[in-house]
């Protein structure tokens, strides 16, 4: 006996807006999920949006923190890229669960839920979140023209706006080609790290130790900053109202039991995909810890300096040239999900609809003007400034994410039969109150200066 749809379903009606908009209309339920087959021919067929996601997780942001983190102390803090990789696993497997259950992103279950005081804040925030994001990619993408072609650091701001066109063909072919392209990306980038990390030789029992959580994380002030630096860079956001919405590109049935398994095959997608992120956020570390941290050089932080060290330290160019391919992949790959999260948080919030390439042009004009600047005035440090300044405001937005997403998933009313488990609930409020309190203690280091 076929089982009956769950659309009309009691706790659907725990939410105050009828009749959204589909998140990212033009790309809704675009495509098919065979009813039949194998378990792997399903999940091929949902696989695609958790690499979309995990882009966040490997953007130009992180890797000032995980350079950092490697030359000064090492292997040590690995434990710390594993932990914010589990709790991203968490966090993004809510976030896919709530698009798919209620058939709203994150950013329209807020509008739903809240005020519109409420909601109109949040949106602010999200947005102050998604332009230093942007702000992040495109010092990222500039420098690595800068360092691989030799073009000065303020033209490299002004070329990464026409990425625009190629968002938009990519996006006017279908969102297959979108994903097949950040994949395509994704191997790149992982490619190059593989072949870095060979050629730095690093210590077997080092790295398995690394994994291993220390007691010097916590009681080491300088430690602890960079700890939750990390942390702050590696959860994104913007990635929890992403996710949410792509999800739903997928024809999934609407019965109980197809909603299950589409939780099922979007909880794997996006498990396998940060699984990737987290070997480049390791590797990136490793290759610090043990080019940079081995050899006495435990002040590399920048960027350009790690890229112009890596030549001398490991004896030949091509180490060099390497980092400076991935991390031109890595920022333009982190400029298309900008693009989609972008228009995704405008929508939901606002209920409004804009042409992608207008919203794409608006957030690229509110990063490329300040990183213009700032970059014709102070140079590469001031670049570097202002990548840190990113992850900043993008920890401080991270509560703002987390408690509303964490609090629809583990309400019986809104997500009934769906509603999160006990430990599910337990580990995820944990999760949501680590970084409320490590985001307290950034603000608190960022006013006054000094670790406590």
């Amino acid at each position: 006996m076929q089982e009956k749809p769950i659309v009309n379903a009691d706790y659907r009606q725990s939410w105050r807006g009828r009749g959204n908009t589909p998140s990212l209309p033009e790309a809704y339920r675009s495509m098919r999920v065979p009813k039949k087959g194998s378990t792997l021919r399903k999940f091929l067929a949902f696989a695609g949006p958790g690499y979309l996601v995990a882009v966040g997780y490997m953007d130009p942001g992180n890797w000032a923190t995980d350079l950092a983190g490697g030359s000064q102390f090492g292997y040590t803090l690995l434990s710390v890229i594993l932990l914010s990789n589990l709790m991203a696993v968490v966090l993004q497997a809510l976030s896919g669960k709530l698009g798919i259950v209620t058939g709203r992103d994150l950013a329209q279950a807020c509008r739903d839920h809240y005020s519109k005081p409420v909601s109109f804040g949040l949106w602010i925030l999200c947005e102050l979140a998604i332009a230093a994001c942007d702000l992040a990619e495109v010092i990222g993408a500039a420098i690595a023209l800068n360092l691989l072609f030799g073009i000065p650091l303020v033209y490299g701001v002004l070329l990464t706006s026409f990425d625009v066109l190629l968002i938009l063909l990519l996006q006017n072919k279908g969102f297959r080609y979108l994903e097949a392209f950040v994949i395509a990306l994704i191997v790149v980038i992982g490619l190059c790290f593989a072949i870095v990390l060979v050629m730095s030789h690093p210590s077997m029992g080092g790295i398995a130790k690394g994994f291993i959580p220390s007691g010097q994380i916590i009681t080491n002030p300088s430690m602890l900053y960079i700890a939750i630096g990390i942390l702050g860079a590696t959860v994104m956001p913007h990635n929890l109202y992403l996710h949410s919405s792509i999800v739903q590109t997928r024809q999934y049935e609407q019965t109980e039991l197809g909603k299950r398994q589409a939780i099922r095959f979007a909880t794997w997608d996006s498990t396998i995909a940060l699984c990737f992120a987290l070997f480049i956020n390791a590797a990136i570390l490793i290759v610090a810890a043990a080019s940079f941290h081995t050899t006495g050089h435990s002040e590399v932080a920048e960027i350009g300096e790690a890229y112009r060290l890596l030549t001398p330290v490991l004896g030949t160019t091509i180490a060099s040239v390497l980092f400076g391919v991935a991390l031109l992949a890595s920022g333009q790959n982190s400029t298309l999900t900008g693009t989609l999260a972008g228009q995704i948080v405008m929508e939901g919030f606002l209920n409004m609809r804009m042409k992608p390439w207008l919203r794409r042009l608006i957030t690229r004009l509110i990063a490329i003007i300040p990183a213009v600047i700032v970059t014709a005035l102070y140079g590469e440090k001031g670049t570097t400034d202002l990548l840190i300044l990113s992850q900043v405001i993008l920890s401080l937005q991270l509560s703002f994410a987390v408690v509303p997403l964490v609090k629809f998933t583990s309400s019986k009313a809104k997500m009934g039969p769906f509603v999160n488990r006990p430990w599910l609930k337990v580990t995820a409020w944990t999760i949501a109150v680590v970084i409320m309190v490590l985001n307290a203690y950034l603000l608190y280091t960022t006013v006054f200066g000094d670790p406590i």
